[in-house]
């Protein structure tokens, strides 16, 4: 484990918080609320991303330690450090591209105010 990612838990940072997020952030978007519905979308993905980077941290200190009690020393490959920015990196994607579907949920809001022959 200390040579290697957790690609089961990358690929679930991937999948499983942007279906959270733009259900959060619709309730938002369904009042005109668009601001809001953002702050939800990014929480939801933020928080997942922090779960993830303390169960990696966690992980990666019972590895270390039981090293330690072994009488060896063992450093993770790929560092912590690389591990944590895996989780943050995939999160601020998530949190850009939710708040650019944002702009297009409320530019067909905005048209559905006008008549069909005003629309662009």
């Amino acid at each position: 484990m200390v040579d290697r990612l957790s690609w089961f838990w990358i690929a679930m940072m991937v999948v499983v918080p942007p279906c959270f997020a733009v259900a959060a952030a619709a309730l938002g978007w369904r009042k005109q609320e668009m601001i809001l519905g953002n702050l939800a979308g990014a929480t939801v993905i933020f928080a997942a991303a922090l779960a993830l980077i303390f169960r990696e941290s966690i992980i990666l200190d019972r590895i270390t330690q039981q090293c330690l009690e072994d009488g060896a020393t063992c450093w993770p490959q790929p560092s912590a450090f690389v591990r944590y920015a895996i989780y943050a990196g995939i999160g601020l994607i998530e949190v850009m591209a939710l708040f650019l579907a944002s702009l297009k949920v409320e530019k067909r809001m905005q048209q559905r105010l006008y008549a069909p022959e005003w629309r662009r």
